[in-house]
């Protein structure tokens, strides 16, 4: 059975970093997409980056490049995502999800596994 398990949110100032951590197991990920999303209250769900376990190809919304970076430790079967230059509106629950998949989709609905999601407020 898969397991993502999210960590590393928290309460930060605008301009300020944080570091989450997905880790994943209950099988091998070597052929799966693993993806980023987060969801504002009263939001959709959005993406937010992936990255293709084997390979390492990444992908980022436009509204995170340059900000984000997306990585995955194959040794720890964790993928990261590093926020720099956190914004208010980044505030969200972050979500870690996996896929089995060629591509790297950039919406919801072809990832099959979900985590409980980890929470992060980015005061002005």
């Amino acid at each position: 059975q898969v397991q993502l398990v999210e960590s590393g949110g928290g309460l930060v100032q605008a301009g300020g970093s944080l570091r989450l951590s997905c880790a994943a197991s209950g099988r091998t990920f070597s052929s799966y997409v693993m993806g980023w999303f987060r969801q504002a209250p009263g939001k959709e769900r959005e993406f937010v980056a992936a990255i293709r376990w084997s390979g390492g190809s990444t992908y980022y919304a436009d509204s995170v490049k340059g900000r984000f970076t997306i990585s995955r430790d194959n040794l720890k079967n964790t993928v990261y995502l590093q926020m720099n230059s956190l914004k208010p509106e980044d505030t969200a629950v972050y979500y870690c999800a996996a896929t089995r998949s060629f591509t790297i989709p950039t919406t919801r609905g072809p990832y099959d596994y979900w985590g409980q999601g980890t929470q992060v407020t980015v005061s002005s």
